[in-house]
């Protein structure tokens, strides 16, 4: 698909400018999980993290399969890592972030994120899921990381083989002939003021 690794970084460079700004679309998506995948094979089949230490990356999979079960397997990770390691602003927000749960969890349970035992994981994940805990000391930080992480993982694993396959997408597929479902018509004249 690219003729040089040189266009696949302008590529990636582009994609992630977008998500810095607040879009990404479906088609963009999907470059990145095809420049992961060619990672993985360049690397013998395990993929490589460009911009996080080995900490980090672990981090990061543990955060995103408890954000969304079986985002790892949708390549969650590898997405966010690919993205990060070419916007400045994304890095610094990941790594930033993840150095915060760690700091968090080490005030918290004198351990970092992945020590921590599961339930002390989540009850900083339910922390900081939420908005309205801002204003507890401290957990600005981490809501704004973890928004970002949620919506990246999400964006990741629906947009993955596993993820389309969860929600029974069956879009581009040829079909001899579309039928609305009939609860569908009756929920619709309901609704309306034909009904």
């Amino acid at each position: 698909m690219f003729n040089s690794e040189l266009s696949r970084r302008e590529v990636l460079r582009a994609i992630a400018l977008t998500v810095a700004a607040g879009g990404l679309t479906t088609a963009d998506a999907q470059h990145v999980h095809e420049m992961a995948a060619a990672e993985k094979v360049a690397s013998g089949g395990a993929y490589k993290p460009k911009l996080f230490n080995d900490h980090q990356y672990a981090t990061l999979k543990q955060l995103c399969e408890l954000t969304i079960p079986g985002a790892n397997e949708g390549g969650a990770p590898e997405f966010i890592d690919l993205l990060s390691s070419h916007n400045t602003e994304l890095a610094v927000l990941f790594t930033g972030g993840l150095a915060w749960m760690d700091d968090e969890c080490q005030r918290r349970y004198q351990a970092t994120f992945l020590a921590s035992k599961p339930e002390e994981q989540t009850a900083l994940l339910d922390l900081i899921a939420y908005r309205r805990n801002a204003h507890q000391e401290g957990l600005g930080h981490g809501i704004r990381f973890f928004d970002w992480a949620r919506r990246l993982t999400a964006d990741a694993y629906y947009t993955s083989a596993p993820g389309i396959k969860e929600i029974g997408y069956q879009g581009n597929t040829a079909v001899a002939k579309f039928e609305v479902p009939q609860e569908a018509v009756e929920y619709a004249l309901r609704r309306s003021h034909l009904g």
